[in-house]
């Protein structure tokens, strides 16, 4: 199963890293990503990674301030997320889908879900 940690509380303008690690001996051969619900709104994409790594994808909202990353040897997808806005706040989820392609990384294609961690962005 995908564990997500990394959440908190966090100033506008400052910095948080969420991990989302995985057991699994097949981890590797999916693409793994990022979506987040704030309260009120629908489970929205944010990032994904090839499971190579060779290639991601970013929401518009988040492009120039987030970046994804994998380390296969830990198991582990990364969501470093910088200059944080209020609006970023919600809940994040990290998401695996099986192959290595990023393209239409929806809800609805999604094979595991990992449980939330919140992330709160003061003004």
């Amino acid at each position: 199963q995908l564990q997500a940690s990394g959440g908190g509380l966090v100033q506008a303008g400052g910095s948080l890293r969420l991990s989302c690690s995985d057991s699994g001996r097949t981890f590797s051969r999916y693409a793994t990503g990022w979506f987040r619900q704030a309260p009120g709104n629908e489970r929205e994409f944010v990032a994904v990674i090839s499971w190579s790594g060779s290639v991601s994808s970013y929401a518009d909202s988040v492009k120039g301030r987030f970046t994804i990353a994998r380390d296969n040897a830990k198991n582990t997808v990364y969501l470093q997320m910088n200059s944080l806005k209020p609006e970023d706040t919600a809940v994040y989820y990290c998401a695996g889908r099986k192959g290595d392609s990023v393209q239409f990384f929806v809800r609805r294609s999604i094979n595991y879900w990992g449980q939330g961690t919140q992330v709160t962005v003061s003004s």
